[in-house]
């Protein structure tokens, strides 16, 4: 009993569905069946592209105006748009706006002020976005030449990022202050203290030498046990010893008297 169930191969499949598509067509060329399937790709890719820049479009409309976004929403869901507009900008908005010129045009401004904020901030995300992976790289490197740990880098980030964002919010302690000014001086400081350290040492070694100098340098004390000048006691010599004349001065015996200098 012959077998129905013919599995078909992928180029069989593909041939069925082009010749479906395009049955004026002939597809017996490899050239003209490829040369088709590479058309599909370009409109397919072209037809994605066009959605997506009105979808981005949309998404940028809505994001700088939230409320234009509410009020497609009610209409979409059914919702009157007129009743659905004075129930988002309210009625005395939009009497306002109507009645006088200059506020209708303050609130234009207001609006693109918004969108271009809007705007900036996409700007912002995408430099965030490119600038981001070459940091990571770069603090990843300095981490480990430095032997700085994983833990310590999360830190360091933690407290670095709750000060932008006390920054941008308004919020500048005196500390982060401070913080910033022991940053900026740190090099300077432990130079300076290098320099306070080597002066100090040398300082103390003059001291050393000098205190050792003082103790022990050879030099004779006048009035110390070694010093000569104290003349020691003689031999009792009895009823000479009025002529002796060894335990006078040479100015006591001389009959003069020593000048005091001063």
């Amino acid at each position: 009993m012959p077998d129905n169930n013919t599995v078909k191969s992928k180029r069989d499949i593909a041939m069925e569905r082009m010749r479906t598509k395009y049955p004026d067509r002939s597809f017996d060329d490899d050239e003209a069946f490829f040369g088709q399937i590479n058309d599909d790709y370009d409109d397919y890719d072209k037809r994605i592209a066009e959605s997506q820049s009105r979808e981005e479009a949309f998404s940028n409309m809505f994001t700088s105006n939230p409320k234009s976004a509410r009020l497609m929403m009610e209409w979409k869901n059914g919702n009157d748009p007129v009743a659905a507009l004075i129930r988002i900008y309210g009625k005395d908005d939009i009497l306002a706006a109507i009645e006088d010129p200059e506020r209708l045009a303050d609130i234009e401004q207001a609006n693109k002020d918004f969108a271009d904020k809007v705007a900036k901030n996409d700007e912002y995300d995408a430099q965030y976005e490119k600038n981001l992976p070459a940091s990571l790289q770069a603090i990843e490197a300095w981490a480990a030449e430095n032997g700085v740990s994983d833990d310590d880098i999360d830190k360091a980030a933690t407290a670095l990022s709750k000060l932008c964002g006390d920054f941008i919010l308004g919020i500048i302690a005196p500390e982060s202050i401070e913080m910033m000014l022991k940053a900026q001086h740190y090099d300077a400081d432990i130079e300076q203290a290098q320099m306070e350290g080597e002066v100090a040492g040398r300082n103390a070694k003059i001291e050393e030498k000098l205190r050792k100098g003082k103790k022990g340098d050879g030099t004779v004390q006048l009035n110390g046990k070694n010093s000569k000048g104290d003349r020691q006691p003689k031999k009792d010599l009895g009823a000479l010893d009025r002529y002796d004349e060894g335990k006078k001065s040479i100015f006591e015996r001389g009959g003069e008297k020593r000048i005091q200098r001063r």
